[in-house]
């Protein structure tokens, strides 16, 4: 029966002398819940957790393309496509783009997350000479004029490459390095950092029917699978975020299940990065039909994940996370 171990995770000032750190950052514990397939819950002191879990949970991450992990971090998200579900066509100029990361980086965002392929339900595969077309200049120009982290959004291995020689540092991949098996290994031939992220399906059927026989476990053992893969193309673990990819492939009820328990990914010993901004059940819970109106459920969020000790916020609206967090982190002290 294989177990698995979610630190349960905590931020307030009255740290007890045995708690643990989490990863080097902000959070401590003190104890974990133990999940299986076939047993109820169960909770432990965190020293009755594998050592090599518990080596997982406490060790300090590494930067990870400049951006220091004991801190909780920003990715601003910068859609060069006409379809994009929340902001498709408003930054698919150059000139645009290039003013859209300059708000960016002043509102406070850490890094530029560069896409070029929308990935909203139902998008259809975007021709790799088109996806550079959009990304590669962008980048370039962002690159020629701010030295700001850039990460690119996508799939495919050519578009990597075309985006790494224009500038961008991280390759950050919903298919998981699924979609073209050149990817994975242009990246451990660079010593490139990833991302990772789950999908059930592609874009455009991911919405169709999600099912898991348990979205927690499924979507860990996945991304367990998926970084024990990269580490074979030479993708060091100490180079990989994970994303369990909220809204591909999953229902409202699943989405909550994965933010309830997201301290679980912190055992894959990588730093987690969460992209729930404006996605649609914040619409339905929070009553906001308008994507543009979801900025404070995904601020919500971002600060319920921050308090499970996640490193990465990938979001659109920059400004308001960023004051949120700055917020939330005076009161934490």
């Amino acid at each position: 029966m294989t177990q698995y171990f979610r630190p349960l995770v905590q931020t307030d000032p009255c740290r007890p002398d045995d708690a643990y750190p989490l990863a080097g950052g902000w959070a401590w514990f003190t104890d974990v819940e133990v999940l299986s397939r076939d047993c109820t819950p169960q909770r432990l002191p965190a020293r009755q957790a594998p050592a090599e879990i518990l080596d997982r949970l406490i060790a300090t991450h590494a930067p990870i393309a400049r951006l220091d992990m004991s801190a909780p971090s920003v990715m601003g998200i910068l859609n060069v496509t006409p379809d994009s579900f929340s902001d498709g066509g408003r930054h698919n100029a150059p000139d645009r783009a290039l003013d859209h990361a300059r708000a960016m980086i002043e509102q406070g965002a850490d890094i530029i997350d560069i896409g070029g392929e929308s990935t909203r339900p139902g998008a259809v595969e975007v021709p790799i000479d088109q996806e550079i077309r959009r990304t590669a200049p962008v980048i370039a120009a962002i690159r020629a004029e701010m030295n700001v982290p850039i990460s690119i959004d996508t799939r495919k291995q050519p578009v990597a490459q075309a985006a790494i020689e224009a500038g961008a540092g991280l390759v950050n991949d919903v298919a998981g390095f699924t979609f073209d098996p050149e990817l994975a290994p242009y990246c451990g031939a660079k010593s490139l950092p990833v991302c990772v992220m789950h999908a059930q399906g592609d874009p455009e059927t991911m919405q169709a029917a999600p099912h898991y026989d348990n979205v927690l476990l499924d979507v860990y053992d996945y991304l367990a699978e998926r970084v024990a893969a990269l580490e074979t193309t030479g993708v060091a673990r100490t180079r990989i975020m994970v994303d369990p990819g909220i809204g591909f492939g999953k229902t409202l009820d699943h989405n909550l299940a994965l933010l309830k328990r997201i301290s679980l990914f912190h055992s894959l010993g990588c730093p987690v990065l969460l992209g729930v901004s404006r996605k649609k059940f914040i619409g339905t819970l929070g009553n906001a039909p308008d994507p543009q109106d979801r900025a404070a459920g995904s601020v919500a969020l971002a600060l319920a994940a921050v308090a499970q000790g996640v490193q990465v916020l990938r979001v659109h609206d920059v400004f308001e996370t960023r004051s949120a967090l700055n917020l939330w982190q005076a009161v934490q002290g």
